[in-house]
């Protein structure tokens, strides 16, 4: 089963909109990089600002689309905001993009070098 027994066909037009919204929100690279960051576990702004080799406000700009939208959540503590990631299908999704992708380079390299079966 692959999930998307469930859903309706065709798809309606608000389930679209809501979907290609959620492709728009995670389709941004440093949005991508804060994901793979907030793997290892939640943290502040200023640390993914130093693991990410960004700006506080570039950061913080990019979460707060990500909150806005339910992939990540914020808490407080003390003078600072701690992020975490809320919606694990976004990491599942980039796990199967990631496996797709590796597919078509293994099927490329297989073109290109001649060992192709």
């Amino acid at each position: 089963m692959t999930g998307l027994e469930s859903l309706p066909h065709p798809l309606p037009d608000l389930l679209v909109e809501h979907i290609a919204r959620r492709f728009r929100v995670i389709g941004e690279p440093m949005r991508i990089r804060i994901l793979d960051r907030l793997r290892e576990g939640e943290a502040s702004v200023q640390e993914l600002t130093e693991a990410l080799g960004t700006t506080q406000q570039n950061a913080s700009k990019h979460l707060a689309v990500l909150h806005e939208n339910g992939i990540v959540s914020r808490r407080r503590e003390g003078n600072h905001a701690i992020y975490a990631i809320a919606d694990d299908s976004v990491l599942e999704l980039c796990e199967k993009v990631c496996g797709g992708i590796r597919r078509q380079i293994g099927a490329l390299d297989e073109l290109l070098t001649g060992t192709a079966s």
